[in-house]
């Protein structure tokens, strides 16, 4: 075989040193597999704006859902995404909401929202990726956003509490008190509460139930748990004091000729700190001023405390907590007037501080009869700071009910329900200084917004 001409194999020569061109040899075998990830890129990119905007839909959605609170909830949630570009039910999008999502913390009381939606393929065909789903012969990505809140909320301090333990339907009923003026005071019924000509000048009216016409504001709230029940097992056994049969109870309810004269009450009541016991009905026969140190209990036993038009008081300086116990029957256990004449005036100033901290007037909630009172505020009048307590008593107010003369801006009242009537109510009800009176006051929740958890 004959060699090839010089100039031939000089040409060879030179083809195999010279390297231009490589690079569009290289880009000749590599620019599918660029446009591919270019693509792929882009798409992906495309991918992860939709998903913000979803997520974002989603939160807010979510936020209102949890905010509303309410029976409309869903619609509301819907309406937020939306006004974001997501559309329940339009260009395959899907917004799904429940009051039943998981919580962090546990439970299934929080508010989800869930956005889904289909987004058509555009470049990312190419290194062979088909979607989650096929349209009408086109190939989609399904992208979704989820998010979890729950409702937050900030405590209301009540000065008006009705547990209604007796199955009251309405715990809070007011018929015309036009003079009545509780601003400042939320109010909390058990059941329903309904104000017939005025609405008591409360604030917040918070019930379980209906709620008609009783404050500027009516807001549902759950039951609440009675928040000073346990402080009965402060109060000693009935045998300790002797009123346990050793020392019948002087019954009068107006005969004050019944009386013994060890039971009757005038004058000026020293008491140290701790427990005091008086067996039966006390009678005051003139004005009586207790002077205590905080921490003085005066525990009356199967028997009433009957102003008989006088005044009761803690003088400045003392605090008093009054406690009516003993056992259910034909005892009253409760302040009373029995007197024809002018009403009598019980002024008690709480104690501040220890166990029965803040309570003014307390009946055991063992007690279930000869608790309710008929015309508080007018016979007698009361004039207490504190917290007047009793959870089985109806409590009729007919008259104005104010702080002591003594004590702190502090009158919190709690009881199985209330009828209000004529000027009945809280005259000056600024509980701003309860906190310094010692009551923890019981609260009920105000809607606050929401929190996102998820």
């Amino acid at each position: 075989m004959r060699r090839p001409p010089s100039s031939i194999a000089n040409q060879l020569r030179r083809l195999r040193r010279d390297e231009r061109g490589t690079v569009s040899v290289m880009m000749g075998f590599l620019i599918i597999p660029l446009m591919g990830f270019l693509a792929l890129g882009f798409e992906v990119s495309n991918w992860y704006l939709i998903s913000r905007g979803m997520q974002n839909a989603a939160d807010a959605a979510t936020i209102a859902a949890a905010v509303n609170n309410g029976a409309n909830y869903a619609a509301e949630a819907k309406a937020v995404a939306a006004a974001y570009g997501f559309v329940n039910g339009a260009n395959n999008v899907s917004v799904t909401v429940t009051n039943t999502a998981p919580c962090p913390g546990g439970g299934n009381t929080c508010y989800g929202v869930t956005i889904s939606g289909l987004t058509p393929l555009l470049l990312s065909q190419i290194v062979g990726f088909h979607g989650d789903a096929n349209q009408n012969g086109t190939l989609e990505k399904r992208l979704s956003a989820a998010a979890v809140a729950k409702p937050s909320t900030v405590p209301a301090d009540l000065c008006l509490l009705a547990l209604a333990s007796s199955g009251a339907a309405q715990g809070i009923r007011a018929n015309g008190a036009p003079t009545a003026n509780m601003k400042g005071c939320d109010s909390m019924s058990n059941t329903a509460a309904q104000c017939n000509g005025h609405n008591l000048g409360l604030d917040i009216s918070f019930a379980v139930g209906a709620n008609t016409t009783c404050g500027a504001q009516q807001l549902h709230n759950e039951a609440i748990t009675d928040p000073y029940a346990s402080l009965a097992s402060n109060i000693p056994p009935l045998s300790s004091s002797g009123c346990n049969g050793n020392f019948p109870q002087e019954t009068h309810q107006g005969n004050h000729s019944s009386i013994a004269a060890s039971n009757e009450l005038t004058g000026t009541l020293t008491l140290t700190a701790g427990n005091h016991f008086l067996c039966g009905d006390q009678l005051l026969t003139g004005n009586v001023t207790v002077n205590a140190p905080a921490g003085a209990v005066l525990i009356i036993e199967n028997g009433q405390l009957d102003l008989n038009g006088n005044t009761f008081q803690t003088s400045s300086g003392s605090a008093l907590t009054l406690v009516f116990s003993g056992t259910n029957g034909a005892y009253t256990h409760a302040p009373t007037d029995n007197t024809n004449g002018p009403g009598g005036v019980l002024d008690i100033a709480a104690p501040s501080s220890g166990t029965w901290s803040g309570v003014a007037i307390y009946e055991d909630p063992s007690l279930t009869s000869g608790v309710d009172v008929s015309a508080a505020g007018n016979s007698p009048t009361w004039d207490i700071t504190g917290l007047i307590y009793m959870p089985h008593a109806t409590l009729t107010l007919k008259g104005a009910i104010d702080k002591s003369n003594s004590g702190k801006q502090c009158v919190v009242m709690v009881a199985d329900n209330f009828q209000i009537s004529g000027t009945g109510g809280i005259l000056k009800s600024d509980i701003g200084q309860c906190q310094q009176a010692g009551l923890k006051m019981p609260t009920a929740t105000i809607p606050g917004g929401a929190l996102l958890v998820q």
